[in-house]
């Protein structure tokens, strides 16, 4: 009985198909299908025709808003934020403010480090994504006030203020945290901040324990410092990390130790590896992606060798070469690039790319 059964929906099947085929070809066709057939043959040519609508209707949106998402992210790198700074790596209120707003207006949209590395990328038409993080964990880059709000001078509360005036600019960040949180001494102080981050949509990645130098050293001892960076923030109730800065920029001898190791009762494996780089990083669909080697850009100015590698001079090249930078579609589940830049995204993501015209 099954095998009748099966047989009689092949066989329905199969001549659905041909009605739909005729009704494409001339309805007069139909005349050779049953009631049922002809109504089954209509739905199914009503869902291709709505597929199709609905796909030429991606294909226009993507053009419009001349996407690019294999295009390159600027993943800004930031320090301390002072009144007065007194290295290169620091910014003034003044300046950190000024970059924010200059991104905000110019169409980029932050993302966290864990949501660029897993492609999660998820923002408006048109818009571009750029990665904030924060290393060093300085009281600088937040300070709760007595209210459990950041205080207005530091980079948390920058951000968000210069994200209020800015509607579609997320105010989240990656803060890189040290065994130094934010000087703050007392385990339920510590708790309370990275609490405050993980509830308000930033993220805590680890930058090691001590913050030291791993080139150069065993795998042992690169192993026993991101593993107590990694214990140091689940210890305190702060989500697992899924993303590593290198202390300086600099990689261990192998870059796998970097990305996965264990040693103890503690174990670790990140989704990205960030580095102390020049130049914006890759698209995470793009070919070129390696996401144990992920470049950053110091945060600077225009003067001496920072206006070509500092991100003044970055932003400005993208700016004056928007064709470079990743450009969303609006579409989370396509990945979205003019037709001549298909083969630049990574083959396993193949199946997901749309390819547009560009006019």
């Amino acid at each position: 009985m099954p095998e009748t059964r099966t047989g009689n929906i092949r066989g329905m099947k199969a001549r659905v198909m041909f009605c739909v085929t005729s009704m494409v070809l001339g309805a007069a066709v139909l005349s050779g299908c049953t009631d049922d057939e002809k109504l089954a043959a209509d739905a199914e040519l009503a869902r291709s025709q709505a597929s199709k609508a609905a796909f030429d209707a991606k294909v226009s949106a993507a053009a419009r808003a001349k996407a690019n998402e294999a295009g390159d992210v600027p993943v800004l790198m930031y320090h301390r934020v002072v009144e007065k700074p007194s290295v290169p790596d620091d910014r003034t209120v003044e300046q950190f403010r000024a970059e924010l707003e200059r991104l905000a207006t110019e169409g980029y949209v932050p993302v966290t480090a864990a949501e660029y590395v897993t492609g999660r990328i998820n923002i408006p038409a048109g818009r571009h994504p750029v990665v904030l993080t924060l290393d060093d964990s300085s009281p600088s880059q937040l300070t709760l006030t007595a209210n459990g709000e950041p205080d207005p001078k530091s980079a948390a509360g920058i951000l968000r203020e210069v994200a209020s005036r800015h509607p579609g600019f997320r105010p989240v960040a990656t803060y890189y945290v040290i065994r130094d949180l934010f000087q703050l001494h007392g385990g339920s102080e510590q708790r309370q901040a990275l609490a405050w981050l993980a509830n308000n949509g930033f993220e805590v990645g680890n930058h090691t324990k001590d913050h030291l130098d791993l080139s150069g050293k065993s795998q042992d001892e690169v192993t026993k410092q991101i593993a107590a960076g990694h214990s140091l923030i689940t210890g305190l109730g702060a989500p697992a990390p899924i993303t590593l800065a290198l202390p300086y920029g600099n990689t261990p001898s192998k870059q796998q130790w970097a990305a996965k190791g264990s040693t103890g009762a503690t174990s670790y494996s990140y989704s990205g590896v960030f580095r102390a780089g020049y130049t914006p990083a890759p698209s995470p669909f793009a070919a070129r992606f390696d996401p144990l080697a992920i470049p950053r850009v110091r945060a600077g100015d225009n003067r001496g060798d920072c206006a070509r590698f500092c991100s003044q001079g970055w932003l400005d090249h993208l700016k004056q070469n928007p064709a470079d930078r990743y450009t969303s579609d609006g579409a989370p589940d396509t990945i979205a690039v003019p037709q001549f830049k298909a083969e630049e995204v990574n083959a396993k993501f193949r199946t997901k790319v749309l390819t547009y015209k560009p006019v």
